[in-house]
Order: C-alpha cells, then sequence, then structure tokens
C-alpha cells in the first residue's frame, strides 16, 4: 500500500513537471492581481467618499468622452457609445452647416 501512494504521487510530480512555465506564470501574474485589486480595495474603503465620486466620475468622463470622440470603444461599451454619439461631437464624422 506504500507503494502505491509513492507511485502515485511520482505520477502527480511528473504531470506537474510538464506543465508549461507559461501557465505558472499567468497563474503567478492572476494571483498578484488579485491581490493588488483587494489592497486597492481596502485603500479605497478608507478614503472620503466625496472625493472617491468625484475622482471616479471624472476618470469615468474623460474615458466616455474619449471613446465618443475617438470611437475605440470596448465592443461591450458600443450600443451605449452609438447612443451618445449622436449627441456629442465625434472625431470620425464632421458635419458641415
Amino acid at each position: 500500500m506504500h507503494l502505491a501512494v509513492t507511485t502515485e504521487a511520482s505520477t502527480a510530480l511528473q504531470r506537474l513537471g510538464q506543465v508549461p512555465t507559461d501557465f505558472w506564470i499567468k497563474i503567478a501574474i492572476g494571483v498578484a492581481v488579485i491581490v493588488a485589486v483587494v489592497l486597492v480595495l481596502r485603500k479605497l474603503a478608507q478614503m472620503n467618499k466625496v472625493i472617491l465620486v468625484v475622482v471616479a466620475g471624472l476618470v469615468f468622463s474623460i474615458l466616455g468622452f474619449s471613446w465618443i470622440y475617438e470611437r475605440n470603444e470596448p465592443h461591450w461599451a458600443t450600443p451605449a457609445v452609438s447612443f451618445l454619439a449622436d449627441f456629442f461631437p465625434s472625431k470620425g464624422r464632421v458635419e458641415h452647416w
């Protein structure tokens, strides 16, 4: 019985040795991103909420107007940007008076 456990363990270690290095790098980056997000969220939770709302509003406004003007939004945002692009100026479409 002891030999069977050792054989299974060595087989598992051999399988882990065959996993590409890129996989382990992606796993490490994913774990680092999750840790960073948790740390940032904890810092934001301690921040003054009014300042947080103003800064977030500015960031989203600048990003949104950039998407509307340049029309380089991600695929998921295209319906909203297309709707708003009718009301705001756009680089892709020039209207003459």
